[in-house]
């Protein structure tokens, strides 16, 4: 005799009404895509959580990196994907800046997704060369205005987080300064330890180890308060650009159209995972605050507050993409 769950099992998902494919779910592995290369600074965490997911789920969460565009290739992989909970997506800040970088895309980075959950928030830190006349960000400001455009600040890629970060600095503090962009943080840091470039907002995951062992000089770090990473250094607002604050993140996706209670259960599963002592401390260590108490709701409200942030410093510089 063929049983309620013989027919579901027999279902596709996707094919089940609203109700009865949530309480199924899931029924497959479930693939996270991460839109960046493997081992890097959003693929580790994506692995951490996915693993912990794993444990609470019938299904494991298996990372696939699907690498391109600036992160556009995987971002479309789940844009497109079915709209049952299978396929989600671990995204950062380059979700807020497509709609503003990017004039034909495919689709919507924010109306064509779900928020699930804001996983983490990484902060930025000044940081300049260690021979520049300046030991606080007063100071700096006080020496790019004596010399407007004299001097270069570096980023990791052109409308990347860093370059957007240095750009609000400016427009915050008023000052000028030249923009060199490179392929990452790992070729900018020697650059601004010989004094080829003065001075960037590069995230804390790369910059703090070069302050602390004293290649370069750190000024102020881009958090509201003072982060327990470097509780030394001063926040931005503190150190004289009030209501500065920046950051890149971790957060994760599902299609639009995703029952409400796949999202519901599939928020209380990624926060439970951050939470584990063991990935919140290892996180931390990769310079990732860690949230706990995010919903799709104030995800929403977070990205919606980043893409219109960011657009307006990519209208107001000038940044385009090739």
């Amino acid at each position: 005799m063929l049983t309620r769950r013989t027919l579901l099992a027999a279902t596709p998902l996707a094919a089940l009404p609203a109700a009865a494919r949530a309480q199924e779910w899931p029924n497959q592995p479930i693939r996270m895509i991460v839109p960046f290369a493997a081992g890097g600074p959003t693929d580790i965490p994506a692995r951490l959580i996915a693993e912990e997911m794993s444990k609470r789920l019938p299904q494991r969460v298996v990372v696939e990196n699907r690498t391109g565009a600036g992160a556009l290739v995987g971002t479309e992989v789940v844009a497109k994907a079915p709209k049952d909970g299978h396929t989600i997506l671990y995204s950062t800040v380059a979700q807020a800046v497509m709609p503003s970088l990017f004039q034909r895309l495919t689709f919507d980075p924010v109306a064509d997704f779900i928020p699930v959950s804001l996983v983490a928030v990484v902060p930025m830190i000044m940081i300049v060369n260690k021979d520049l006349p300046v030991n606080s960000l007063a100071e700096l400001i006080a020496l790019l205005k004596s010399k407007p455009g004299e001097f270069d600040y570096g980023s990791s890629g052109n409308g990347g987080a860093v370059h957007l970060a240095s750009e609000l600095f400016l427009s915050m503090s008023g000052t000028k300064a030249n923009h060199v962009p490179y392929r990452g943080s790992s070729a900018l840091l020697p650059d601004l330890i010989a004094g080829r470039i003065a001075f960037s907002v590069d995230v804390a995951a790369s910059a703090l180890g070069y302050v602390r062992d004293g290649r370069v000089k750190g000024l102020a770090i881009s958090s509201k308060q003072r982060s327990s990473l470097a509780p030394d250094l001063p926040t931005f607002d503190e150190a004289g650009v009030p209501g500065y604050e920046a950051y890149t993140w971790h957060m994760v996706h599902v299609p639009a159209g995703t029952p409400q209670a796949i999202v519901t259960r599939l928020n209380r599963v990624v926060n439970e995972s951050a939470a584990v002592p063991e990935v919140k401390n290892r996180l931390l260590e990769l310079t990732a605050e860690v949230i706990t108490d995010s919903t799709p709701e104030s995800a929403r409200a977070f990205l919606i507050a980043e893409r219109d942030k960011w657009g307006k410093v990519i209208r107001e510089a000038g940044i385009t993409v090739n």
